[in-house]
């Protein structure tokens, strides 16, 4: 696909809601997808949708995921006068968000409000001016304001429990020059690149499973479950990379391959494939070590669900925030997958 066809459809991607357990709108966005494509598919128990790609032999099988969850909040109560105390769900923080619509995900009714942090025109006597001046806003002490009443909102589902994302007022992705700006770029631009798997992978030397997996965010739960039930002996995750003067990365069209992270080591020799199926396409790699980081390869690995896991991403500004990510390194990820997989031995 061309970028403007991949911008569009991680636009799509982006705007279904999907908070880690939560994650409905964008499975039925990725079922309708994958039926006009005539893929079948499989919603397993633990929320995966898994794409078999059947290979000549089908003894062996390996795996490529992208997380479909997104960072974001969950209720922890609803007060009076319409305000909804909140705690974090995933890597989410308060101040990366800022003031502005969030959407909460009722049973019943999602319901808008502004996450808020309190006035800044105070003095010492309010608690929030220490946010003014010495520390960060945490979520104890922000909230949501809805303007509702306690019974409006129980009425539309909100609980203890209900999940909060950025609004959809602020969700949709904007374009920079070559550059795609949005948030959750983690992980719906990998979903996208699992999407053109599924599209492009014709009778692999073994079995390929794509598998949009759930519930990563609060520890690689879908993918846990998924490499415990089907026997894979590698597995590569689709991520993004995070940018920052620590690692030594550029934030343009070269993915990046990860030899470690917060979880361990990832597989040398299945770098190495992929490191090979790169220059057989056409493409070079960038190498990171990371430190606050996970993936669903390296958490199933350290598990011994998998023999092998490998990591491939792609260089991101702001992560866990609003994400900037070079369209063409998101892109470079097909054909470099394409590649391992049609080659795999």
């Amino acid at each position: 696909m061309n970028d403007q066809q991949l911008f569009d459809l991680i636009t799509d991607l982006v705007m279904c809601h999907s908070p880690s357990g939560t994650e409905c709108e964008v499975d039925r966005f990725l079922i309708n997808y994958l039926d006009k494509l005539g893929v079948g598919w499989e919603h397993d128990k633990a929320g995966n949708i898994v794409i078999r790609i059947p290979g000549k032999d089908s003894s062996r099988a390996i795996a490529i995921t992208a997380h479909k969850d997104e960072i974001g909040a969950i209720v922890k109560s609803v007060g009076d006068e319409g305000r909804i105390n909140i705690r974090k769900l995933g890597g989410a923080y308060p101040w990366v968000y800022g003031e502005g619509v969030v959407d909460l995900l009722g049973d019943v009714q999602v319901i808008s409000g502004i996450l808020s942090f309190g006035s800044r025109h105070v003095s010492h006597e309010s608690p929030q001016k220490v946010q003014q001046e010495d520390k960060a806003v945490l979520w104890e002490n922000a909230w949501v304001e809805t303007k509702k009443s306690y019974d409006d909102l129980i009425n539309a589902g909100i609980r203890p429990g209900t999940r909060m994302v950025v609004g959809k007022h602020r969700k949709r992705p904007f374009r920079l020059g070559a550059y795609i700006a949005s948030y959750t770029l983690d992980n719906k631009a990998s979903l996208a690149v699992l999407l053109a798997l599924a599209e492009r992978l014709k009778l692999p030397p073994v079995d390929v499973y794509l598998v949009a997996s759930a519930k990563e965010e609060v520890g690689a739960i879908g993918a846990m479950y998924f490499s415990q039930a089907k026997r894979v002996e590698a597995l590569v995750a689709l991520e993004i990379c995070p940018k920052s003067s620590e690692y030594p990365i550029e934030n343009d069209e070269v993915p990046v391959l990860l030899s470690q992270d917060g979880y361990g080591l990832y597989d040398e020799g299945l770098n190495r494939v992929l490191v090979k199926s790169a220059a057989q396409v056409g493409f070079a790699v960038q190498h990171a070590v990371l430190s606050q980081f996970g993936s669903d390869g390296s958490i199933a690995m350290k598990m011994g669900h998998v023999a092998m896991a490998a990591c491939l991403s792609f260089p991101t500004e702001n992560t866990h925030g609003y994400e900037i990510a070079n369209l063409a390194a998101i892109d470079a990820c097909i054909p470099i997958l394409e590649c391992f997989c049609s080659n795999y031995q």
